[in-house]
């Protein structure tokens, strides 16, 4: 049996991808900290989330099928059912008050009010693990550091992983990058000369918990399905019959546990997804030219580098034939797709997808820069993604420093 603990596993780019994580919660950490030393109540949808779920976790109903007190600000039907999300983001919000043995009121909360954003700090991390592995795979160690590091210091993905005046979209961005690269590693292993269902059950659970924590987290999000369908066709052609039997196998994985979310109650279940919008798209955003300056700027803010770099990436992408092969096309589809939904989405889900794009932008353009590093021009080229890292990581660091506490 190989030993599990070898150089391979943790040598010197996992123990430096560690501590760009750990950077990133530290970020994330200092985030929260701003917001909750004020010690103030929770406020808005968040009070509502923690509400909810310490609602069902007591046994008192289900989280949002349908809500006790539905705020103006979330999409509701006049069933007050939650039409958007599952019961999954307030479940894992209230989760971890099980553990606090004192009331939640007076000067406590500034205690306390930790508690919610755990579960959401630990997706930025698993997101982050994700991105790096994926990343190292497809553009070696080079892509996968500039990989991590946009990842690491993007001022939206610590935003959505603290929780600060913002929904926690972390979930989602999580679940459907596992979702696509899951599908496509599990596409790859039907070339191996074995029982191909039962030689990848892991895949399989794998894939079905993915999609179950995307679609719980938002509905609409339900478009990874036929998604992860594709690429598992589109990847073993050859074996396309054992690709759709995975899939089933996956579907039905995420089904259940999507169940298992609102705690097998069956009325319930029901009824949230007789409410449930699984698409609720609407084309008139593609018609407003301010909708299109609004998802630039959300891109912008989620990453400022990708101001320079995804045009560098895109023209290098259109102009040289060697950067077309599918490490570099299938995020960029992703990414495009995701970012379309994103416009034609005008409520909560829209932000989702625009986040849930930002992994799949970085994935591309490091697999163009570290392309562009195996050309003649790697000393400048490299010169230039360290100039831009460089720039990007200080003017995160020094926005962040500047967020006002409370």
């Amino acid at each position: 049996m190989r030993p599990y603990f070898t150089r391979e596993r943790f040598g010197r780019p996992q123990f430096l991808a560690g501590l760009l994580l750990l950077c990133f919660l530290a970020q994330a950490l200092w985030l929260a900290h701003a917001e909750l030393r004020a010690g103030h109540e929770p406020d808005g949808a968040e009070a509502i989330r923690i509400g909810e779920g310490w609602k069902q976790l007591h046994g008192r109903g289900t989280a949002a099928a349908p809500y006790l007190n539905p705020d103006a600000n979330i999409a509701v039907t006049l069933d007050s059912f939650d039409t958007e999300q599952s019961p999954l983001l307030s479940v894992l919000s209230a989760a971890p008050l099980l553990v606090w043995p004192r009331d939640f009121g007076g000067d406590a909360a500034a205690y306390w009010r930790w508690l919610p954003r755990i579960p959401f700090l630990a997706c930025g991390l698993f997101l982050g693990a994700s991105l790096w592995y994926v990343a190292r795979r497809l553009c070696g160690n080079t892509g996968g550091f500039v990989a991590l590091t946009f990842y690491c210091f993007s001022p939206s993905l610590i935003q959505a992983s603290a929780v600060w005046h913002t929904e926690p979209e972390i979930v989602a961005a999580w679940g459907a990058f596992g979702t696509i690269f899951t599908a496509i590693a599990v596409a790859h292993t039907l070339y191996a000369p074995r029982e191909v269902v039962l030689w990848n059950w892991r895949r399989i659970v794998l894939l079905g918990v993915s999609l179950a924590i995307a679609v719980g987290s938002q509905f609409s999000l339900i478009v990874l399905a036929p998604m992860a369908l594709g690429f598992l066709l589109y990847v073993a052609p050859v074996r396309r019959q054992a690709g759709v039997v995975i899939w089933i196998a996956a579907c039905v994985v995420g089904f259940v546990l999507l169940f298992a979310i609102y705690f097998f109650h069956a009325h319930a279940f029901a009824q949230s997804m007789r409410h449930a919008e699984f698409w609720g798209a609407t084309w008139r955003g593609f018609t407003v030219l301010g909708v299109y300056k609004q998802v630039a700027v959300q891109i912008g803010r989620a990453c400022p580098a990708l101001a320079l770099g995804l045009p560098v990436a895109v023209v290098t992408y259109g102009a040289w034939p060697r950067t077309r092969y599918f490490g570099n096309t299938a995020p960029l589809l992703v990414a495009v797709l995701f970012i379309g939904l994103g416009m034609a989405h005008p409520h909560v889900a829209g932000a989702g997808f625009l986040l849930a794009a930002i992994p799949f932008l970085f994935i591309f353009v490091s697999g163009v820069l570290a392309d562009l590093l195996e050309t003649s021009y790697r000393p400048l080229v490299m010169a230039c993604i360290v100039g831009m890292m460089a720039a990007y990581v200080v003017w995160s660091v020094v926005n962040l420093a500047q967020v006002p506490r409370g």
